[in-house]
């Protein structure tokens, strides 16, 4: 999964029509997908390290952004929340959250670690739970907090029988949750917030590239026109997988969307085993069975909460 959006929506006041629900549940899961398949397209710039990759990957991003938001109604919303001191810095941190995930996500994939990141969109909605808790004052359900438990005993599994701490995992699954605890809290639309961040780190990461270009050893200067296809792609592959999650998940129910994020996680997973062939063991199998266990009972107590909404 990308870390582009969290998924923190507010519900519509009254149920969507049937079209608008099935429109809203295919652009939803087409999202999603995308997001499961991004392995594949960054596997195809290994030869390109991963800060590179991510700061084209911001420049390119901040150029369709751009575009789009120029012949949008955002304009308006972007000088808004620029001229506000309390959004411009909660943006600013967003942004770093969001760049710190990207990394770590484009690194764990070219260096064979897909199963790991998968698990970490795999805890993602867990460590949503726990921030909520303990910085937004929600309290934990029973099923919640057992679900949590299951997944912490997970983790510490492989810590103790594997010797080694799933940093790549903990780290997505922190820097994802905390961008959603960031974007919970700043006034601002998924689209307008995302070219903020993406400006805010675009001057950065330009000036990178021009020293990676001036060293001689740049990906632009050195690659093959696939190549420079593939970075300049990625603002693409960044942008069009949100515009879909925005445009379905503002269509669809919470519970529903809280059920198809893992759709992502599960390609990548499938992606690791079957076509990357990273080595999976039976110790690490069992981690990802607490888990899946935690994530069964964090899905069925979401929906026995929308039930409850729905029947009042």
């Amino acid at each position: 999964m990308n870390a582009s959006e969290n998924t923190h929506h507010t519900a519509p006041a009254a149920g969507p029509g049937l079209s608008e629900a099935i429109r809203g549940g295919f652009a939803t899961t087409a999202a999603f997908v995308a997001w499961g398949l991004l392995p594949v397209y960054w596997k195809a710039m290994q030869d390109v390290p991963a800060l590179e990759i991510l700061c084209h990957r911001i420049v390119w991003s901040l150029l369709f952004l751009t575009g789009l938001v120029a012949f949008s109604k955002n304009r308006g919303e972007i000088r808004q929340g620029l001229a506000q001191r309390s959004t411009r810095l909660l943006l600013l941190a967003s942004s770093l959250a969001l760049c710190a995930n990207w990394l770590i996500y484009i690194w764990a994939v070219n260096t064979g670690h897909v199963l790991e990141a998968s698990l970490g969109y795999f805890i993602t909605p867990l460590v949503n739970v726990l921030l909520g808790m303990l910085f937004l004052g929600e309290r934990l359900g029973r099923l919640q907090a057992l679900a949590v438990t299951l997944a912490a005993v997970g983790v510490g599994y492989q810590i103790l029988l594997l010797g080694a701490l799933p940093w790549i995992s903990l780290g997505l699954a922190l820097s994802f949750g905390t961008y959603g605890l960031l974007r919970k809290k700043a006034p601002i639309s998924s689209t307008a917030g995302l070219f903020v961040e993406t400006l805010f780190l675009g001057i950065p990461a330009l000036g990178a590239i021009v020293l990676f270009e001036s060293g001689g050893a740049g990906a632009l200067g050195t690659g093959t026109p696939l190549r420079l296809l593939l970075l300049a792609g990625s603002g693409i592959v960044t942008s069009v997988p949100l515009l879909l999650f925005t445009f379905g998940a503002r269509r669809i129910n919470l519970a529903t969307v809280g059920i198809l994020q893992y759709v992502s996680p599960t390609i990548s997973f499938c992606l690791g085993i079957f076509l990357f062939a990273e080595p999976f063991s039976a110790k690490r199998l069992v981690t990802f069975l607490f888990i899946w266990a935690a994530l069964a009972l964090y899905s069925a107590d979401a929906f026995f909460r929308a039930g409850r909404r729905q029947q009042r």
